[in-house]
């Protein structure tokens, strides 16, 4: 029965909106009232949440506002949550309210606060980027409060992301700077910032670079060829790369290669995006099985990624009608929302925000990944993608 319910809520996925998906959610909210069950109540909530992710101001079904009572009282704090989350979606100021309050109480479990957080900007809440800054010193909240600052057109953001720039770990300047080039004002500050020496041209990571040209503003684009380099080189000077990075690495250094220092870098400069040994991201391949002990193959990949590129790997680029630019790989698309995996986060936007979607004719995976690294680091990391097992970290 349970299944039945939750394959009728992703339905809802696929239904216009109209009379035919009101009758479905009021529908499911009615099973809803009839049952007691938090586990039955979860998935059901569940479902529906699936269902309308991304989505914004949607009419309140019949019987929601008697039922939502009922299930924030529920034994089961993710039925709590998911139930408030639902009334933040169906246009609930009051809900709006609570979770604000939630988010600042800091006796509230750091779980629950995050959730509020997410429901908070899954709502576009208009009072919500006023309250952000406060919370960058919050160490619980921080990398999630960065992330969402990119959600919102907010002059304020950049300096306040800036002045605790300093202090963040590498996770957290990761969630920053992917802020920072998310919109083209917060780029032109980052650009100030990277020549005022406050930001190292180096943190900025080669998907980042790629996306801050994927801003295409022309008042931009010299500091960013000043810092990053030209866009992409041609066919026949990437063969050159190719070779003189293959003659080098094939010439004996005078240290031997530490594949344990090449993990660590692995893990800065790939990992994010590719699984190997077990470890790392999903946005890009499992690289575990591929043929990386075959020194061509592996150097064609780093240098060239876009030589060949599997359709499943090209991105998406995203413009949205507040200038926020998004570049993804495609998780879904429907009539109401589209959803793309970034490196840093998966963000969902209803149809009604996007300017421009387009598919890039690149790969998900940007051009010099390689480039802030020193001759040695290069020859650790080579050596460590070529491993045939997982190697130690460093002691």
């Amino acid at each position: 029965m349970k299944r039945i319910l939750i394959l009728i809520a992703a339905l809802l996925i696929a239904l216009p909106q109209g009379r035919a998906e009101d009758d479905t959610l009021s529908a499911l909210v009615g099973v809803l009232k009839e049952s007691n069950d938090p586990q039955f109540h979860l998935d059901i909530l569940k479902g529906i949440s699936e269902a309308l992710k991304g989505q914004r101001n949607v009419k309140m079904p019949m019987g929601w506002e008697a039922v939502a009572p009922l299930l924030a009282k529920s034994a089961n704090a993710e039925v709590r949550q998911l139930a408030q989350s639902l009334s933040v979606t169906f246009g609930s100021k009051a809900a709006l309210t609570a979770l604000r309050k939630q988010l600042a109480d800091v006796k509230v479990p750091a779980a629950e606060r995050l959730a509020a957080l997410e429901s908070l900007v899954a709502a576009k809440d208009a009072e919500l980027p006023a309250l952000l800054p406060a919370w960058l010193n919050d160490e619980a909240m921080r990398s999630a409060v960065l992330r969402a600052m990119a959600a919102f057109d907010d002059a304020k953001f950049p300096a306040a992301i800036l002045a605790v720039y300093p202090k963040l770990d590498a996770a957290e300047r990761k969630s920053a700077l992917a802020t920072l080039v998310a919109r083209p004002a917060f780029a032109k500050e980052l650009l100030v910032a990277i020549a005022a020496g406050k930001v190292v041209a180096k943190d900025v990571s080669a998907d980042l670079v790629r996306s801050l040209r994927a801003l295409k503003a022309p008042e931009l684009a010299k500091q960013v060829e000043q810092y990053f380099g030209v866009s992409r080189a041609s066919d026949a000077d990437k063969q050159k790369e190719i070779a003189k990075l293959k003659e080098s690495l094939l010439t004996p250094a005078q240290r031997i290669d530490n594949p344990s220092n090449g993990r660590v870098l692995y893990t800065k400069t790939c990992g994010q995006c590719h699984m190997l040994f077990g470890e790392g991201g999903k946005v890009g391949p499992d690289i575990t099985g591929s043929n990386r002990s075959e020194l061509d193959y592996l150097l064609m990949n780093i240098l060239d990624p876009n030589a060949e590129i599997a359709a499943d790997y090209r991105p998406w680029e995203l413009d949205t009608k507040d200038d926020r630019s998004i570049l993804g790989l495609l998780v879904r698309q429907d009539a109401k929302v589209v959803t793309l995996q970034t490196p840093t986060e998966v963000v969902t936007v209803p149809r009604t925000e996007i300017q421009s979607f387009r598919q890039s004719p690149l790969s998900m995976m940007p051009e010099g990944l390689i480039a802030a690294l020193g001759p040695s680091e290069v020859r650790d990391l080579i050596a460590y993608l070529r491993s045939a097992k997982q190697v130690p970290l460093p002691k």
